[in-house]
């Protein structure tokens, strides 16, 4: 017993390791909330019942945030609810191109929370190597901050001068054509299944099949892991505290993609958004180039400046299309779609 609690109160990248616990445990009971009692039926999520949840996980990441507070300083807090504030921002964005996958593919929304649940798993063991060896790059090479800071501002910059007429055309996309043409991929979907076995049209072999519902998991993960590349050093701004990084990241994605449902069914009203990402990018960009040089931003300053330009980027981009219906991305026109072979 006594050696136990010796294990638990040891550090595991200079945290204590009961609060790696303490929060492996949290992620793990929302998940078997999530799919053995809320989806353990699968239907469709409406918007209502998409924001209920995403409600939920806020209150539980703010729970969170306020332990964080308690137990080891007002500071730990405030970058704990800054990184949780700056991923879910820079996230939003991949929401809508999640969207696109599944309305290219042909996804049902039945169908869709299954991915998006399947898919958490990738993004928990990914988000941890990732930030993993951002956190010992940043300990030891600490001017790297300068070259993530650059490629924030350059990436800022890059998301404020995309055209809105641009269209994601996932026909062209790279990920999309190497899995249909390296894999054996189903032309319809086989219910929820993401395999299936089928004969081989050379050897008529039973072999397996990939479903369009596991290139669909497939490409959310790769998105995701391109979208982190953004975000994470973003984080690294805030602190470089590799609990605070990693739990903050983990409880926006969770909570976001419980608002995916509410998000695509009115894709069109956030016109405007991509601006104010662009501006957080940009700032953040410059913040984390500071830091090397022994120039640090209050925290504070930080989060509230973050919420601000979110807030004025939603606002805006609701009253500016305040007089067009909502559409979601199913509605949406989209390029012919390609059949897997």
């Amino acid at each position: 017993m006594e050696s136990l609690f010796a294990a638990l109160s040891g550090d595991f990248l200079g945290t204590p390791v009961y609060f790696w616990v303490a929060f492996i445990a949290i992620v793990l009971g929302l998940l078997v909330f999530d799919l053995g009692i809320l989806h353990r039926d699968e239907h469709e999520i409406e918007a209502k019942e998409s924001l209920m949840l995403y409600g939920f996980y806020v209150l539980i990441a703010l729970a969170f945030g306020a332990w964080v507070w308690f137990q080891r300083g007002a500071e730990a807090g405030l970058e704990f609810y800054t990184g949780y504030l700056i991923e879910q921002s820079l996230a939003m964005d991949n929401m809508f191109v999640i969207a696109t996958i599944f309305s290219f593919l042909g996804i049902p929304r039945l169908y869709q929370h299954r991915v998006l649940f399947w898919g958490i798993l990738g993004v928990i063991l990914f988000r941890a190597v990732l930030i993993g060896v951002g956190a010992a790059l940043v300990h030891q090479f600490s001017w790297i901050l300068v070259i993530f800071g650059a490629f924030l501002i350059f990436t800022g910059i890059k998301m404020f001068a995309h055209k809105e007429e641009e269209e994601t055309n996932l026909e062209d996309n790279k990920i999309y054509k190497f899995l249909s043409s390296r894999f054996r991929v189903t032309k319809e979907l086989h219910g929820r299944n993401f395999t299936v076995k089928q004969p081989d049209p050379k050897t008529g072999k039973l072999v397996t099949w990939l479903t369009p519902l596991a290139i669909a998991l497939i490409m959310v993960e790769i998105v995701d892991l391109i979208f982190a590349v953004d975000s994470v050093p973003a984080v690294f701004a805030v602190t470089q505290d590799a609990f605070i990084v990693y739990t903050s990241n983990i409880f926006a994605i969770l909570g976001l993609r419980a608002l995916y449902f509410a998000l695509a069914a009115m894709m069109n009203r956030f016109r405007y958004l991509q601006i104010s990402l662009a501006i957080i990018l940009v700032l953040i960009g410059i913040k984390i180039c500071l830091v090397p040089f022994g120039i640090h931003i209050d925290t504070l300053l930080s989060l509230g400046v973050t919420i601000s330009i979110l807030a004025g980027g939603i606002f805006y981009s609701l009253w500016k299309t305040r007089n067009e219906p909502s559409i979601s991305v199913e509605e949406a026109p989209r390029p012919g779609h390609i059949e897997p072979r």
